[in-house]
């Protein structure tokens, strides 16, 4: 249930259902709902309705989720802004608490994991309006002296301790006169030892204190006498120093400046986050590089036959010319070796061409991608290994379909994965289907993937696009092949589906927008 009493959300979304399922979810804890299609009318909508808290979607078409964030903090910062993320984007979601987000959850989304960070947000709302109020009330006259500053603050210690944030409160010299729960916790220093006994320096080096005093001072990182979302460090008791993102403003007494107080955010999950995401980025490589070893092992099978061909025809030809002039009579031979070479030759290039297309670690670049050359390329590269276990490819692609817009690279690994998952579930051969269409009408291309296999168990197919999940047998992979899929489909504003009905295999169906669809 709501901890604010008639608690307004807005959700913004541009997938339809995930707001009509949502919604009804929220409303039926008592939450009050509404929604909006993409950013631009869900910071309308703000604007109009001005909700305690909004759940956005980061990827939206006009306006992006982190947009609204950083419009909604510029103009309405009571807002607690939750931001929705999918697997494999956890670079926004850094970006996103950067920003001063609430929280981040990702989809699929799950009801504890929803509800766990509507509760922060509503608990960081009331903190953070009662720590306002009282910066205003102090700002207004109620700091005439620094005993009135510390009695203020310890009175109201139900506010200032509640707080999860560090709030650190001095008076003109910098001596501590608050020192909440939430800094005591972050920097292991007992309340007493600090509370008038501590100065602010003691906290900080003195380079990083004099940064952070020029930059209070300074326009740039919120105005003249305050500060917002800047970043330093402070000195925990056992000596390491924790990375912190600090708010904070000066409080005048008439003109005078009677005291400043400074409002802590502990960095060192956000920075485990990033860690964790540089590891993730190596483990997906990782699991790319699984399947090039796959592919690397079945085209050296693939390019030895035609190479083999073509060493044939070269000692032929050389012992045509050991015999002396070539005759008239024998160059239409002569040259049907040569165009047989060249073919041989030609189709090898081709092969190691789109294996070290593969191979390659590129930066994103989405440009416009054609269908047919993408899948024939995945062909080309699959084509042998489908030979060796036995396993027969058909194909049902249409001439012509209208290009996408994405990443040629990526793209590329989705539709090989699927084909080796394809492959991988039929141990004793079989058939694998790949169907390509587009409908112009809704203006997207399918690409599906079958297989005749044993198909996925009941049990299994709402997980299979989780991280780290797998079905097959030690040594077969790391569970984030179908995971990395759903990712950069995700990430291409697409939707991947499975299916598996009993007895017939299991089709994966990938769609994605057109590329003139895309803007």
């Amino acid at each position: 249930m709501p901890i604010i009493e008639n608690c307004k959300i807005v959700l913004i979304d541009d997938e339809e259902g995930i707001r009509k399922v949502t919604s009804i979810t929220l409303e039926d804890r008592g939450y009050t709902v509404l929604t909006a299609a993409d950013g631009e009318a869900g910071v309308r909508l703000c604007q109009e309705t001005l909700p305690q808290i909004v759940l956005t979607d980061v990827r939206m078409p006009k306006m992006d989720g982190l947009e609204v964030l950083a419009t909604l903090k510029k103009s309405l910062p009571d807002i607690e802004v939750i931001v929705i993320t999918a697997f494999g984007d956890v670079e926004t979601a850094v970006k996103a608490l950067r920003l001063d987000a609430s929280d981040f959850i990702t989809k699929p989304l799950n009801d504890d994991a929803l509800h766990t960070a509507l509760d922060r947000a509503q608990e960081r709302y009331i903190a953070r309006k009662q720590v306002r109020d009282h910066t205003l009330l102090l700002e207004k006259g109620w700091a005439r002296t620094t005993q009135e500053l510390i009695k203020t603050f310890t009175f109201q210690e139900n506010l200032i301790e509640s707080s999860m944030d560090g709030i650190m409160g001095c008076d003109p010299d910098g001596k501590v006169v608050t020192f909440n729960r939430s800094m005591a916790a972050m920097l292991d220093y007992p309340q007493e030892q600090v509370i008038n006994q501590m100065t602010l320096d003691q906290f900080l080096s003195s380079e990083d204190t004099a940064r952070l005093q020029k930059a209070l001072q300074a326009p740039h990182y919120g105005g003249e006498n305050k500060l917002y979302l800047y970043e330093t460090v402070l000195s925990h008791r056992s000596g390491k120093t924790i990375p912190v993102q600090v708010s904070a403003s000066v409080l005048f007494d008439q003109e005078s400046k009677s005291g400043s107080v400074y409002y802590f955010r502990d960095l060192q999950e956000l920075k485990k986050l990033e860690q964790e995401m540089t590891d993730q980025a190596r483990i997906l490589h990782q699991d790319k590089m699984i399947s090039l070893g796959k592919l690397s092992a079945s085209i050296v099978h693939e390019i030895n036959n035609p190479l083999a061909g073509v060493l044939n025809y070269v000692r032929l030809m050389i012992r045509i010319l050991n015999r002396g002039p070539l005759e008239e009579s024998r160059q239409p031979k002569f040259q049907r070796y040569l165009d047989l070479i060249e073919k041989e030759i030609d189709r090898c290039s081709k092969l190691l061409s789109s294996l070290l297309t593969f191979s390659r670690k590129p930066s994103s670049t989405f440009t416009k991608v054609d269908v047919n050359d993408l899948l024939d390329r995945c062909i080309l590269l699959s084509q042998h290994k489908l030979q060796l276990q036995q396993i027969k490819l058909k194909t049902h692609i249409d001439a012509q379909i209208h290009p996408v817009y994405g990443d040629y690279n990526q793209l590329q690994q989705c539709i090989i994965n699927l084909i080796f998952n394809a492959i991988d579930a039929m141990p004793d051969g079989g058939v694998v289907s790949l169907i390509a269409v587009h409908d112009m009408a809704k203006e997207i291309v399918t690409i599906a993937v079958k297989d005749s296999g044993s198909g996925i168990a009941e049990k299994d197919l709402p997980r299979i696009f989780e991280p780290f999940f797998t079905t097959k047998q030690e040594g077969y992979g790391v569970g984030l092949g179908l995971s990395t899929v759903y990712g950069i489909i995700k990430h291409h504003k697409g939707v991947i589906n499975a299916t598996s009905p009993p007895g017939e295999g299991a089709t994966f169906t990938v769609e994605l927008p057109f590329f003139s669809n895309v803007g």
